[in-house]
């Protein structure tokens, strides 16, 4: 029952990265609409949508994301390495998985600086916007531990 709880957790994780990537992908696709279309196999329909070929690039690059998660940042898998080793194995899964992506299914032309820049700018914001959520939440949760704590101690 544990197992299926946590594959169940394993599936929404997934999902729900899933939701976030496609959700700015779709921003950038308002934004840039056409123009990305010959740039970028991503917007290859331009503001008319996305392919079932990049929703689906989408899909495995989040389960890149999910497993490299569980690997690294739980101690399901690993439970003797520093958290800055963790994260900086995490990041550098992501970073080479998308090289791979990028590679693989002409994201972006590869020879393009400006485009690697664009990459870079906006991988270090995605990021900082992530460990600031998980760490108003790791903050909030910790608090109504400590509150539930305290008011058990006091009973």
């Amino acid at each position: 029952m544990d197992d299926n709880k946590r594959l169940y957790n394993y599936i929404g994780q997934m999902f729900a990265t899933y939701g976030i990537i496609v959700t700015i992908f779709i921003f950038i696709e308002i934004v840039f609409g056409d123009a990305a279309s010959n740039y970028s196999s991503l917007y290859a329909y331009g503001s008319d949508g996305f392919s079932k070929h990049t929703l689906l690039q989408l899909l495995a690059f989040s389960m890149v994301i999910t497993v490299s998660q569980a690997l690294f940042l739980t101690d399901r898998f690993i439970k003797d390495m520093k958290m800055f080793l963790r994260i900086f194995l995490f990041l550098g899964v992501i970073i080479i998985s998308i090289i791979l992506f990028v590679i693989a299914f002409k994201w972006f032309p590869v020879n393009d600086v400006k485009a690697w820049i664009c990459f870079a700018i906006s991988f270090v914001l995605c990021t900082t916007i992530s460990v600031i959520v998980s760490r108003v939440i790791e903050t909030s949760e910790n608090k109504r531990m400590e509150q539930a704590l305290d008011k058990f101690n006091n009973t």
